[in-house]
């Protein structure tokens, strides 16, 4: 066990408790600096299990948790190290496949560890996927140059939903340049694999790289052309198909209401825009009926109506977030998965910072912890938001704010 990460876990859980150190060093019959040196990795050995289950006791939730959960750690800069690495390899970048004389992945396995690594990011886990990327990375590239014919037109698909998850991973950790990167991946590897959905796919996570990376305008662009030139077909294509072409033009609504916020000359004739790429969005999700989750898009209405909320943070609207966000069904709501869920609170919580609400903020922020607390402890986008409440004041809920802001980090 490292004990700098049975620390944090230790540190993360009694925060999540609201159990200060004197606290917790009651409970446990211990003295405050014996929970200072174990919360802060310095104790010389590993507790015994006696006083890990004590500990597990005390802060509610089962030994297994405490000593294995990955979702109370955030990604270390080794592991993303670890993905730029792979991302960097010879093989990987010119899709040659090494030297190596092991036979590649059969297909089968290789569909299961991406589904494995894309639900485990559906469920919030993002620290988890620095360990799992570059395996699969090197696994999918092998694979594409080794398999023929059928097998490795669907390997090219898996390399393709491969990099889109690395672009999706280094978005959460807040490495827009290394979601950048293997959104451009993606999409050549998925111009190899002939297939209109991935393409489709692997677009709109390139759309999504390049908003966060400051490249909006660029952005509307590449997502609005990639949606007029595989339309006719995906149309043809069935849920799959309307799934990928909707969220293209989710995308395009994102980095248009973020290249308004950017723009000095005319941002309210740019936000104008903003609608009409979600009214054809709204119009495909029509199509598809229901809610969906194909291609892990959770596409349909719900999540448009996620996107709206999003856009109006984008363009500082904070009332009508907020405005839009009570409108979302809580049936609809509760059958999204956590990511999504968590990434909305994160989002309406924004909203309400903006609308002046701050209190209600905080309860919010806290809510999505709940669900998926990498979602809100790990990224920088809601660490800058609990910053600024802590600067702007939350009256009554202070206290709740300040022990979120110690889980995220911003005390210490």
């Amino acid at each position: 066990m490292d004990p700098k990460q049975f620390g944090r876990r230790v540190a993360y859980w009694r925060g999540r408790r609201r159990l200060s150190q004197p606290e917790f060093a009651a409970l446990m019959q211990r003295s405050r600096r014996w929970v200072e040196e174990l919360e802060g990795g310095r104790r010389q050995a590993d507790p015994h299990l006696s006083v890990a289950t004590e500990i597990a006791r005390q802060l509610g939730i089962t030994l297994d948790r405490l000593l294995y959960d990955p979702v109370v750690l955030c990604a270390a800069q080794p592991e993303i190290d670890a993905v730029r690495a792979a991302l960097q390899r010879h093989d990987v970048i010119t899709g040659q496949c090494d030297d190596s004389a092991a036979e590649p992945v059969p297909i089968a396995a290789l569909q299961r560890s991406l589904w494995y690594a894309r639900t485990g990011f559906q469920a919030g886990h993002f620290a988890q996927l620095g360990t799992q990327i570059p395996a699969l990375l090197v696994d999918a590239t092998r694979a594409a140059a080794r398999h023929h014919g059928d097998d490795q037109q669907e390997a090219y698909r898996q390399l393709s939903l491969t990099l889109e998850l690395t672009e999706a991973a280094a978005i959460k950790w807040g490495d827009t340049e290394l979601a950048l990167v293997a959104g451009h991946r993606a999409v050549a590897a998925a111009e190899r694999s002939e297939d209109s959905v991935i393409m489709a796919s692997a677009a709109r996570h390139l759309a999504d790289a390049m908003t966060n990376h400051g490249q909006a305008d660029a952005a509307v662009a590449f997502a609005t052309a990639a949606a007029h030139r595989l339309q006719a077909d995906l149309v043809q294509r069935g849920p799959e198909g309307l799934s990928v072409l909707g969220m293209l033009w989710l995308k395009a609504a994102m980095a248009q209401a973020a290249a308004a916020e950017a723009d000095d000359h005319s941002p309210d004739a740019l936000a104008r825009k903003v609608p009409t790429y979600f009214d054809q969005a709204d119009e495909h999700a029509k199509r598809l009926g229901s809610d969906s989750n194909e291609l892990w898009t959770s596409f349909g209405p719900t999540n448009c109506a996620l996107y709206r909320v999003a856009a109006h943070v984008q363009l500082s609207e904070g009332a009508d977030a907020v405005a839009v966000a009570a409108g979302i069904p809580a049936a609809a709501f509760g059958r999204l998965p956590r990511e999504r869920r968590a990434h909305l609170l994160a989002d309406r919580a924004i909203g309400e910072k903006q609308a002046g609400l701050r209190e209600t903020a905080v309860d919010t922020l806290l809510e999505a912890e709940e669900l998926a607390p990498e979602e809100v402890v790990c990224r920088p986008r809601t660490k800058r938001l609990v910053e600024d409440l802590l600067r702007l004041g939350t009256g009554s809920a202070e206290g709740r704010l300040r022990g979120l802001a110690d889980r995220c980090g911003l005390l210490r």
